[in-house]
């Protein structure tokens, strides 16, 4: 059959994605990617937020009515909404064939073909049918044998070295949603590493709800470090980047591994959520304000040049203004090279949930205003400065803004969530997708920067002299 799979959410939750398109293929079946000619329909969930929420639904109502338009079609529903919301989407969504919680990865198949004598997952059955027995506790992970079929461009891979979450943030349901940490062994991820090199990845993302939780959960101290040190001596890779890690878990093992890897990028993504000490009780963050400015100071210090990226919560209950006022200082103080800014949603199933969700949205929205633009006149200072730099780009391909402008990032950005460099001055048909160049950084455009290529071989004298087009960069990139 046509399997067409629709994945949103997070790159944890893409992953997913990839595995289960994997093991569907390895099953016989064919992958399309449009919908309308797909015999069986697949919508990968995100439940984090309610806009997320909001989008996986709109996502289940638009398949479910390509699923009427063919009799016989199936639409499947995986992931966190399935997880959370199963009994509810059953009753709400009769189009839904079958319902996969994140556990349940491995049912993919199953679910794909109809197998309703199986107890897990949730199949439509006649009304009356027994409930299934209550599902285990959560403990799927995958590994390196498991098959995947990389969804992103081929260049770059996310891989998820562990799975679960073992803290209590307030405002949080991914354990819940996810279950207990749990590590892949080391060796695993090495193997797929190899294997994803050899078929032409060059950038290596690794991926966990705490990824400097790595090996804790094992008993293996300094295990992040360790792994980053066998990554580094992989063939083929060229960066190794670092995503979603906590606060109190960055040891010196890590940091020491990074400054002195040369393929390991000098990027921490390091989620804070916010900086006043009042807000970051009631939401069960460790640390104060003053602790996480010696936790900066000690990061910078042990990685010189290193790229810093933070989101934070703004709208929490009870959040005043003066602990707006002191995130904001905290902000212009430290100067992040990118920062995320989302206003607060009051989730059931979250211990934040029996608080009062006193900040009015439009409160919320105003604070978030308010942050993101102090971290554009910050980027738009840091960048005039970089103007005549030289710099190391990894090429992502053609801009959508200009047929005759390249996309790249420098080892500072990662994909997707970050700023980008346009290429101008360059003959696209020289440079292709993976390919690492070095270029003059000759301007900017909001987060933007615009480079150009220094080697002469790449340069095309006549083509793409201006950026006739915005960059387009969101908001939420910084």
């Amino acid at each position: 059959m046509k399997i067409g799979l629709v994945s949103l959410g997070c790159p944890k939750n893409l992953v997913d994605s990839e595995v289960m398109l994997g093991l569907a293929q390895q099953a016989g079946h064919e992958l399309t990617s449009d919908p309308a000619a797909a015999d069986v329909l697949v919508v990968n969930t995100c439940a984090f937020i309610d806009a997320a929420k909001r989008e996986s639904i709109d996502a289940i109502l638009e398949l479910a009515t390509l699923k009427r338009e063919a009799p016989g079609r199936r639409l499947i529903v995986t992931g966190c909404l399935a997880e959370r919301y199963r009994d509810e989407l059953a009753a709400e969504i009769p189009e839904i064939d079958a319902l996969l919680g994140t556990d349940e990865v491995p049912h993919i198949v199953r679910a794909i073909e109809g197998s309703p004598a199986a107890p897990l997952p949730f199949y439509r059955t006649a009304p009356g049918t027994p409930r299934p027995a209550p599902r285990p506790r959560l403990s799927y992970l995958y590994d390196a044998e498991t098959p995947r079929v990389q969804a992103t461009p081929r260049h770059y891979a996310y891989v998820k070295v562990a799975e679960g979450c073992n803290y209590a943030c307030s405002f949080c349901i991914i354990p819940a949603l996810r279950g207990p940490y749990r590590s892949r062994p080391p060796a695993s991820i090495v193997r797929e590493a190899r294997r994803l090199a050899e078929s032409g990845v060059r950038e290596l993302l690794l991926v966990s709800q705490d990824t400097t939780f790595y090996g804790v959960d094992r008993g293996e101290r300094g295990a992040l470090g360790r792994l980053l040190r066998e990554l580094n001596a992989v063939d083929g890779l060229e960066w190794i980047r670092l995503l979603y890690l906590y606060p109190t878990t960055i040891d010196e093992e890590t940091l020491a591994a990074m400054a002195e890897s040369e393929k390991v990028c000098k990027y921490i993504d390091l989620p804070l959520q916010h900086a006043s000490a009042p807000v970051l009780s009631r939401m069960k963050r460790p640390g104060t304000r003053r602790t996480y400015e010696a936790l900066l100071d000690r990061i910078r210090r042990r990685v010189p040049g290193v790229a810093l990226r933070t989101t934070f919560i703004v709208g929490f209950p009870g959040e005043s203004e003066a602990d707006v006022d002191e995130l904001a200082a905290f902000v212009a103080d430290q100067a992040f090279d990118h920062v995320g800014v989302f206003t607060y949603s009051h989730e059931e199933g979250t211990s934040a949930f029996a608080l009062a969700d006193d900040v009015p949205p439009a409160v919320k929205a105003a604070r978030r205003a308010r942050l993101m633009a102090l971290q554009r006149r910050i980027v738009r200072r840091r960048n005039a400065r970089r103007i005549g730099e030289r710099a190391r780009i990894i090429v992502d391909g053609p801009a959508r803004e200009h047929e005759l402008v390249l996309k790249g990032r420098l080892a500072a950005q990662a994909p997707e969530i970050d700023a980008s460099v346009f290429l101008t001055e360059c003959d696209p048909s020289n440079l292709r997708a993976g390919e690492f160049v070095e270029v003059e950084i000759v301007g900017a455009r909001g987060y933007d920067l615009i480079g150009r290529p220094v080697a002469p071989a790449a340069r095309a004298q006549d083509a793409g002299r201006s950026l006739a087009a915005s960059s387009g960069a969101g908001e939420t990139r910084g």
